[in-house]
């Protein structure tokens, strides 16, 4: 059931990702945030309900409530046009329970690929804590590259080799081939498109002037 949440959190990254880019109205991004926030708030209560105790899946669920409630909090800044601070500083602190989930999925459930991804996800999470929290206008069009990205890499491919019992069977090489990915990717990317002159809306989440490309 967490595989078909992943799924849906990679359009929702995606999607995000294309509104920071100015390709997406910022508006018309919210239902999507609505959709997938509501479902990953859902999915890890049902999760945990049928735990039966089972302290690695309730682990695993209790994750996925910093997707729904980013997801949530988005969209009700997108209709409501309020100022993105406070997702800003939502997002610090998911960036630093992704450090410790990375942490727990490397030492504690032996799943080396999915703490890189979490690595990706804390990465990610301080791009909008700069970004909406900190103001920082100049890494809009990166961060919205950087989101778009992690939609597939993080969330589509993923859910898909989950959901067809293809994840793990090769994790060591799985977790070297995303750390070096994310390394020469993200750093090309960040050489590529070197801050420029941006203004973004009163929400801090959308791009509407010029930048390098």
């Amino acid at each position: 059931m967490g595989s078909v949440g992943l799924l849906y959190v990679g359009a929702v990254l995606f999607l995000n990702g294309a509104m920071l880019l100015g390709w997406v109205d910022a508006r018309s991004a919210a239902p999507l945030n609505i959709f997938v926030g509501l479902l990953q708030v859902i999915t890890p209560t049902y999760l945990i309900f049928t735990a039966q105790g089972d302290a690695n899946v309730i682990l695993n669920a209790s994750g996925l409530y910093l997707f729904g409630f980013t997801y949530l909090y988005v969209a009700f800044n997108l209709l409501a046009d309020l100022d993105g601070t406070g997702v800003g500083y939502f997002s610090a602190f998911v960036a630093v329970c992704a450090l410790v989930y990375s942490g727990l999925n490397f030492f504690r459930l032996g799943d080396n690929a999915f703490g890189v991804i979490w690595l990706y996800w804390a990465f990610l999470w301080f791009l909008f804590f700069l970004l909406l929290g900190l103001k920082m206008e100049t890494i809009t069009r990166y961060t919205g590259a950087v989101t778009a990205i992690q939609g597939w890499v993080t969330g589509a491919i993923p859910a898909f080799l989950l959901m067809t019992g293809q994840w793990g069977r090769a994790d060591a090489a799985t977790a070297i081939a995303l750390a070096i990915f994310g390394v020469v990717v993200f750093g090309l990317l960040w050489v590529r498109m070197r801050p420029g002159p941006i203004e973004i809306s009163s929400t801090g989440s959308h791009a509407v002037a010029e930048s390098r490309s």
